[in-house]
């Protein structure tokens, strides 16, 4: 660990959280973070669950990526990888600012709110994990 504790627990988080979401894409067309975002962005049926595997298969690489440059062990195309994923999480956040703006903040502001900064720290994290931003 010579990044230090915050800095080792922080990669097995993203990491994680990249791998399972890839496989619940993977494993169930209807589930994940990314069956939410595209379902958001207006993808359905075959175009959905095509955009759902892609990211999917994607995830899970950059997700084990991670993990393995935790070993030293480093991979070319890991920033690539992460910033794809992190662009995609950017549009899906913009769509849902600009939903919440459209339709008058309806529902509970504290909830969405909570989401919003949850679904920042994921961006946050997926940038600086890319190298390219941090």
């Amino acid at each position: 660990m010579k990044d230090g504790l915050g800095i080792f627990l922080w990669k097995i988080s993203v990491a994680l959280y990249l791998i399972a979401n890839g496989v619940l894409g993977l494993t169930k067309w209807t589930g994940g973070d990314f069956d939410i975002i595209f379902r958001r962005i207006g993808f359905s049926g075959g175009t959905l669950n095509l955009f759902v595997l892609v990211a999917s298969v994607i995830a899970v690489v950059a997700g084990i990526a991670i993990l393995l440059e935790m070993f030293n062990i480093s991979l070319s195309f890991l920033d690539t990888l992460i910033l794809i994923v992190a662009i995609i999480w950017a549009v899906y956040v913009v769509i849902e600012i600009v939903s919440w703006v459209t339709s008058g903040f309806s529902g509970n502001f504290w909830h969405m709110l909570q989401m919003l900064a949850v679904h920042i720290m994921v961006l946050a994290s997926l940038l600086v994990a890319s190298k390219k931003f941090a």
